[in-house]
């Protein structure tokens, strides 16, 4: 399996530490973020894990075009880059467009392709060419063992710093599963294989135009 670099000092891969994408899903605010990210630092120096701030500054997918997205890419992006310069933490955030990826990489330590996005060619051709460390969310929709073609988008730019991250499997119209065999099927592309326990167990749409989910299936899951 390849090794991984965030950053200069991390390298996934190996037995020795933990990697841990935490943070808010969507950036609320500067101090919102600031808050959330000196409580995970704080808990992870108690523990063997790599922590990497993780926040959005824009959910482009809401269900409902009244769903709240984010303060954007500049306002974002300025508040990721505070929470990194002061609390010295590693970023990831997503990108959904092409044209957005210089601008990430600019901040960011690694950049996030979105589920629904994860065969969007254009998309990832420009983020494996930020030379930075890439996370590919698999599709709800897409079978494990074709997270190899979507790795290998991003490889033909010579970047190898590819992250494949398990989210769940659609199942029926809202509901999502967690299949492990998901994790050795990806493992086998070469890569190393994240787990996102909490979109894992969302419910499409299922909150009255906003993604519901079951959170109690998230620590047995993980």
């Amino acid at each position: 399996m390849k090794k991984v670099q965030i950053g200069e000092n991390i390298t996934v891969g190996g037995k020795e530490k933990l990697l841990l994408f935490a943070g808010p899903c969507q950036i609320e605010s500067l101090d919102h973020s600031l808050k959330i990210a000196e409580f995970l630092k704080e808990l992870t120096e108690k523990y063997p894990v790599h922590l990497v701030y993780k926040s959005s500054f824009d959910k482009a997918n809401r269900t409902s075009l009244s769903g709240v997205r984010g303060p954007g890419l500049e306002e974002g992006l300025k508040i990721l880059n505070t929470v990194s310069a002061e609390l010295e933490l590693p970023i990831i955030t997503d990108a959904h467009l092409p044209e957005q990826v210089p601008t990430i990489a600019e901040v960011a330590d690694v950049i996030q392709i979105p589920a629904f996005l994860c065969r969007q060619t254009d998309l990832l051709v420009a983020a494996g060419k930020s030379g930075k460390a890439i996370n590919v969310k698999k599709g709800q929709f897409l079978h494990p063992e074709d997270m190899l073609h979507v790795a290998a988008k991003i490889q033909s730019t010579g970047n190898e710093n590819i992250l494949l991250c398990e989210r769940g499997t659609s199942f029926g119209y809202r509901d999502l599963i967690v299949d492990p065999r998901s994790f050795v099927m990806m493992r086998e592309c070469g890569y190393p294989v994240i787990f996102d326990g909490t979109h894992s167990v969302q419910s499409l749409g299922g909150a009255s135009g906003s993604s519901g989910g079951s959170r109690q299936f998230i620590a047995p899951l993980v």
